[in-house]
């Protein structure tokens, strides 16, 4: 009898080894916890990239002289801006093999990532950026302007927010489709506003859980600032593997499958899967001692070709 009733000297049932896929809710919970350590550390390398922030914020409070703290908080949101698009990039491509439930090795993925996508990339980032700027500011103006003006300004402050909400379900399938598909900027865009619109539901669910965190997370900070050292270890990562999780699907089904249906071929990805499964039977066939050596066949990874939306 071992620790806690488990008896280990018998053996169990095993796992079958066509035992069907878990699905939905329970496969993401699978991976997740599969791969916590890992989505911890995608966390610490994805915090890397706001330490320029920490730094005008630093700037900001304790240099006294102006034109000096001016001068460290422009450069610090510069090289911001010039870093977290390709940044969230590289996440993104990590995340996506997760999904895939590829292996990836994360220092490499990342810098491969953030090197290869990194004009597309580093547009979408500073475009987000003037977007939150945009946004923001409209938020706090126009209720001002209210005031003055009368409620008939709010329509702008109810636009500003929709535009607000558009872009973060865009930026969902935006950056994924960077990493994995070889469309152009203006494709990519387009596909993302379109991906947006036709599974609102299924955005409006993966915003509102990304929120629902979020908010734990700023509560978790008001009630103890000591809970603010928890950011480079959560919740980046994980908020971003939901969005990955959620959203992948259906740029494989509206995007990637249809191009290659279009063409007679199979999607690469789905190839790899079947390729990988037919790895792991050979690798762990038993042959009873008279097997030979196996060599493993070397595939060439490419990234998947993408349809437009029309």
């Amino acid at each position: 009898m071992g620790i806690f009733g488990s008896d280990y000297e018998s053996a169990g049932v095993g796992i079958p080894k066509n035992a069907p896929k878990k699905k939905g809710i329970f496969r993401f919970f699978e991976l997740m916890f599969r791969k916590f350590w890992k989505l911890i550390q995608v966390n610490l390398l994805y915090f890397v990239f706001f330490i320029p922030l920490l730094f005008a914020g630093y700037a900001y409070l304790k240099v006294s002289d102006p034109k000096v703290a001016a001068i460290m908080i422009a450069f610090c949101l510069i090289v911001f801006a010039a870093v977290i698009g390709p940044a969230t990039a590289g996440m993104m491509k990590i995340l996506r093999n997760y999904t895939l439930e590829r292996h990836s090795f994360i220092l490499t993925d990342f810098k491969e990532a953030f090197s290869k996508n990194y004009k597309y990339s580093f547009v979408l980032g500073l475009l987000d950026i003037l977007v939150v700027i945009s946004v923001a500011a409209g938020i706090y103006v126009y209720p001002q302007l209210a005031k003055v003006y009368g409620n008939g300004i709010l329509i702008l402050f109810v636009i500003s927010l929709s535009v607000g909400l558009i872009a973060v379900m865009m930026n969902f399938y935006a950056f994924l489709m960077i990493v994995a598909t070889d469309l152009s900027f203006k494709n990519i865009l387009k596909n993302s506003f379109v991906l947006a619109c036709v599974a609102l539901k299924k955005n409006l669910l993966t915003l509102l859980i990304s929120l629902l965190i979020v908010g734990v997370f700023v509560v978790l900070i008001l009630l103890n600032m000591n809970t603010v050292f928890l950011l480079p270890f959560v919740p980046a990562a994980f908020i971003a593997f939901i969005i990955c999780f959620n959203s992948y699907p259906v740029i494989q089904k509206y995007v990637i499958n249809p191009y290659y249906e279009q063409k007679g071929e199979v999607n690469p990805e789905l190839a790899d899967a079947e390729a990988d499964s037919e790895d792991e039977e050979v690798l762990f066939e038993d042959k009873g001692g008279s097997e030979k050596p196996i060599e493993k066949k070397k595939t060439k990874k490419k990234s998947a070709k993408g349809k437009i939306i029309s």
